[in-house]
């Protein structure tokens, strides 16, 4: 993938996106690596990683971790868990990120699959 930065920070995007499957495991990644034009200072590299199992067809959960500079808290790498739900196209995910501190971040995202 190839985008464009346009902003506080301009500059371009190249990234990934994989999906690895074995029966009812999974391993997604992506990410990008961000190169600020203006300033190469402020490039950085984002990437998000789940590991997950699908006991049936319309759940699945594991184990996730992301590098982001927008997520700022005192780990350079966010861990935690995610729980999806799928019901027909309709997919229902759900995030704890460091579920160890006493301010733990929750991410609720829902998508559909047409």
């Amino acid at each position: 993938m190839l985008g464009g930065v346009f902003g506080k920070t301009t500059g371009v995007a190249p990234g990934y996106e994989f999906t690895l499957s074995w029966r009812k495991l999974q391993l997604y990644s992506e990410g990008e690596h961000v190169v600020d034009t203006g300033d190469p200072s402020n490039s950085f590299f984002y990437t998000r990683s789940e590991l997950t199992l699908a006991p049936v067809d319309w759940f699945r959960f594991g184990l996730v971790a992301q590098r982001t500079k927008v997520y700022q808290t005192d780990f350079d790498v966010q861990r935690g868990f995610p729980v999806r739900f799928t019901y027909k196209e309709v997919d229902l995910s759900a995030y704890v990120f460091n579920p160890d501190v006493d301010k733990p971040t929750f991410v609720l995202a829902v998508s559909m699959n047409v």
